[in-house]
């Protein structure tokens, strides 16, 4: 549980604020922003929710421990809250990300977003689409004349398949540089920017998605 400032703690404070930024529960914090800002599903974090889950499990017994052995109500109430903080985080991570998998399940499957996903996300996607599909089916598709029987098409005289819903990637997002960024290429303008360390921008997301990828910036 990290509390309290870097006056009186052996850090100076650009430091202090670097260890704390790098803090499980901020990188947490991090991933949950960017999952709920982007308009499609990004890499899911498989360390970062593993050590989660490892500190939820450890929270736990400790504040257990604490309860048993009569630890003052305060100490106690102080780690109750980061065990809460905690679960929420992760909780909603996961939830948005099993939000966006059922609402782009065709389009995850056909694409390499397809990789981005857990295992776990993997099985629930390919279950969504196949009990979609045989609802579909039996319900609707089975009723309408050949040639528009695809769940994928309106027709066979589609070329593409427009009948799947895709992420708006150019959908403007409100993003924060982490450091200084110069020279930046928007879209597939000649219009460059230069990102200062900590400014807001408002910024299409398929400008910044390398940047969002690599944790250059992240969204608010």
């Amino acid at each position: 549980m990290a509390s309290g400032s870097g006056e009186g703690s052996g850090f100076p404070a650009d430091d202090y604020e670097s260890l704390i930024a790098t803090t499980d529960v901020e990188l947490l914090k991090r991933a949950w922003r960017n999952e709920k800002a982007a308009p499609e599903i990004l890499q899911y974090q498989t360390a970062l929710v593993q050590r989660s889950r490892e500190q939820i499990q450890l929270m736990e017994e400790t504040v257990e421990e604490f309860a048993e052995n009569g630890t003052d109500p305060l100490t106690v109430s102080l780690y109750q809250m980061d065990l809460d903080r905690t679960q929420f985080l992760l909780r909603s991570y996961l939830r948005i990300r099993l939000q966006k998998v059922e609402k782009y399940m065709f389009h995850i499957l056909k694409t390499d977003v397809w990789n981005r996903l857990s295992e776990q996300e993997q099985k629930f996607a390919k279950r969504c689409t196949d009990d979609k599909e045989k609802h579909l089916e039996q319900s609707v598709l089975s009723r309408l004349p050949d040639g528009y029987q695809s769940i994928l098409k309106q027709s066979i005289a589609s070329e593409e398949d427009d009948m799947v819903p895709e992420p708006r990637l150019d959908t403007f997002v409100f993003c924060k540089s982490k450091g200084s960024i110069e020279a930046f290429q928007l879209d597939d303008s000649k219009e460059v920017v230069d990102l200062v360390a900590d400014d807001l921008y408002v910024l299409r997301y398929n400008s910044v998605k390398p940047l969002i990828e690599s944790g250059q910036i992240d969204l608010v």
